[in-house]
């Protein structure tokens, strides 16, 4: 499998970038060869590993109290105070700009 130029200008039309000639180029050459990567671990024997759906399952093995903080609630920003300095809001909401003309 491999990344065509009509694919780079595809993708970078759903992602409303505007590539130069060079950026092109260089895109194309890029998400080939991170094609060409997968492809080669795709490659690997991973029958002997098992699945994982979260990455704490292998920090620390078990000890992921050490290694990552505990989720807890704590005291944020006061709204009141953080809206007063924001350029535009509605009290509740900042406001900002539009930025997608389509």
């Amino acid at each position: 499998m491999s990344v065509s130029l009509e694919d780079v200008r595809h993708v970078a039309e759903l992602a409303n970038l505007e590539l130069t000639a060079d950026e092109e180029g260089r895109m194309l050459r890029d998400l080939n060869a991170i094609l060409e990567h997968v492809a080669q671990m795709n490659e690997l024997d991973t029958s002997s590993v098992e699945p994982m759906a979260q990455v704490s399952q292998v920090i620390g093995e078990g000890q992921t109290e050490t290694v990552l903080r505990s989720d807890e609630t704590r005291p944020s920003l006061d709204r009141a105070r953080v809206m007063a300095t924001a350029p535009d809001t509605d009290g509740t909401f900042f406001k900002v700009p539009k930025v997608i003309e389509r």
